[in-house]
């Protein structure tokens, strides 16, 4: 189906007439006169009277239908195609991750190969926003600083793309949960309606910015905002050492306290994600706690069409120019 944008732009189809019937014309210009015994020489013979006025008329079989596909243009032609049903939840999902420099230690497995565990929660949680069908995603990055990376979006292949950009150090070395927090609190309260929660992913504790987790966690809670929290690193690596390879905890800075408190306060649950396999386990469960509903809502496709009957005017206009010059 083909509908007009902006409809009421062809009240200005008599424009040119009206132009013609109300303003003067212009005063004859003044010239030098040639005064000569006989006009004769100078008279039109039948037959170029006839071009003439053939040219005159063609003239307006020009401009007369260019004019029309101007203001068919300048309303905007659209092309509806045919409704398309799209499931739709109603739930607002912000995903945070940490950038902070420790997302860049190299403790878990993917496809048998050592990565960081940045590149663990990008393939991860990618494949997780891709699922989320129906469900508006925002993203929010934090280091040092928090910030949105992507407001809350039917557009899960944009918040993937910008997840998979994001690199270590982007909003600082540290780590500030609970701004992360505010600030997902803040995304969400534009939306008074539907079901709120936030998935936090960390590998540290709060040693940043200006608002303290578990307050944050509270005034989320009354904000009626659900926050599943995912503690990020290996419990064990080996690592090289003058005595040999050595043992160590590499999520020794990890407060799973505070993140557990922050996941009941809002009545949510606290994950631990040891490795790669744990971490897409623990995005499997959130799916079954989240489940995605099927109510349906239809989208229809549009595509502008203006260019047609501008394109077509313009030769048209064009048409026009070359004849006038060319009987001059």
């Amino acid at each position: 189906m083909i509908s007009f944008h902006w409809p009421w732009l062809f009240l200005l189809l008599p424009l040119p007439l009206l132009v013609r019937l109300l303003w003067r014309p212009a005063p004859a210009l003044e010239e030098a006169a040639l005064r000569v015994p006989d006009l004769g020489p100078f008279a039109l013979g039948g037959g170029a009277r006839l071009v003439a006025a053939r040219g005159r008329r063609l003239s307006w079989w020009l401009a007369v239908p260019a004019w029309l596909l101007l203001v068919c243009a300048a309303a905007r032609p659209l092309w509806y195609g045919q409704a398309v049903e799209l499931p739709v939840s109603g739930r607002d999902l912000m995903l945070a991750v940490d950038l902070s420099g420790s997302m860049s230690t190299q403790d878990y497995m993917l496809n048998g190969q050592a990565v960081s565990r940045l590149t663990a929660v990008k393939q991860i949680a990618g494949d997780f926003i891709r699922r989320r069908v129906g469900d508006r995603i925002g993203l929010i990055l934090f280091g040092t600083h928090a910030y949105i990376q992507a407001p809350l979006t039917f557009d899960r292949k944009t918040v993937d793309t910008l997840l998979q950009e994001s690199a270590i150090g982007l909003a600082g070395e540290q780590t500030a949960i609970g701004d992360a927090i505010g600030l997902a609190v803040k995304e969400l309260q534009r939306n008074p309606h539907g079901n709120k929660v936030l998935i936090l992913l960390t590998d540290g504790a709060n040693d940043a910015g200006a608002v303290e987790p578990l307050e944050a966690a509270k005034l989320a809670a009354k904000e009626g905002m659900t926050i599943y929290t995912i503690g990020i690193g290996a419990k064990s690596m080996l690592v090289p050492s003058i005595f040999g390879m050595q043992r160590i905890n590499p999520s020794q800075d990890l407060d799973q306290t505070a993140l557990r408190a922050i996941a009941k306060t809002t009545g949510g649950r606290y994950f631990r994600a040891g490795d790669s396999a744990k971490l897409n386990q623990i995005y499997g469960i959130i799916d079954q706690l989240q489940p995605i509903d099927r109510q349906q809502q239809t989208f229809r496709p549009q595509r502008s069409l203006f260019f047609w009957p501008l394109g077509l005017a313009l030769l048209l206009a064009a048409a026009l120019l070359w004849l006038q010059a060319r009987r001059r």
